[in-house]
């Protein structure tokens, strides 16, 4: 049975000490590294795979690392905007047999949550996103519900429905949520909750509720080690992992 070497940056972390963990207990896999904040990540122990989870401000460094090492990474940490994932793609072309997968979410049950909230979308007039997190949390909205968002925004402007009706003409203090390609998002921070979210569809005489709840952060490495695992043989930019479950259209 061949081993796929692994380092985690981000390894104290809540995510990535959860990975290391993970990693440890895969009999496929060996952990050869653990880095986080002010560490060198030099060549990165000789790992075959990087799994990153930091933070927005340091993940694109740290990834541009990885590929110009060569070195296939999986990255969790959200914040990366349409510019960013050009500059990495511009990375990329420079070493052709790098794969790198960007994914807002490694819950298979989220990932099924947003296809299901990408086919359903064109269906009803309305649609909204609530996401909701604990209150540590840094970033809002959530990768996860920016992502759905898109997907919903990007399958409703293919079937060429209509924007979502809204009559709201006075919101001083934003009460009506973010705009996220034309599709309201609201963010809820909470202590008690780990990652939560609630996409609502609704029509004449009608809604339809998609929900997901992850309560543990295991929920999250079916997901990261199928990453891993098939990073490799999959060179360039993903965006996703529902591309590495046979999902998206």
């Amino acid at each position: 049975m061949s081993v796929t070497t692994v380092a985690v940056i981000g390894a104290a972390g809540r995510m990535g000490s959860t990975v290391c963990a993970a990693v440890e207990a895969a009999d496929d896999l060996r952990l050869v590294g653990r880095y986080d904040a002010g560490d060198d990540l030099g060549d990165l122990g000789g790992a075959d795979v990087v799994v990153e989870f930091s933070v927005p401000d340091a993940s694109p460094a740290n990834v541009a690392h990885c590929v110009e090492q060569g070195v296939h990474v999986v990255v969790g940490t959200t914040g990366w905007s349409g510019e960013r994932l050009d500059t990495l793609r511009a990375q990329l072309a420079e070493q052709p047999d790098v794969g790198v997968l960007v994914a807002p979410n490694f819950a298979v049950g989220a990932v099924l949550m947003m296809e299901f909230a990408r086919r359903a979308a064109p269906f009803f007039e309305s649609v909204e996103v609530v996401e909701l997190h604990h209150p540590d949390k840094v970033d809002a909205p959530s990768g996860t519900a920016a992502r759905t968002a898109e997907l919903i925004g990007a399958a409703r402007d293919e079937a060429g429905a209509a924007a979502v009706p809204d009559a709201t003409t006075h919101d001083p203090d934003g009460a009506r949520g973010a705009r996220v390609h034309g599709i309201p998002v609201h963010s809820v921070r909470l202590r008690g909750l780990v990652a939560h979210q609630e996409v609502l569809l609704g029509g004449a005489g009608e809604t339809l509720t998609l929900r997901h709840d992850s309560f543990d952060r295991a929920s999250f490495m079916t997901g990261v080690l199928a990453a891993v695992r098939q990073v490799s043989g999959r060179p360039g930019l993903t965006v996703g992992l529902e591309h590495y479950l046979g999902l998206g259209g």
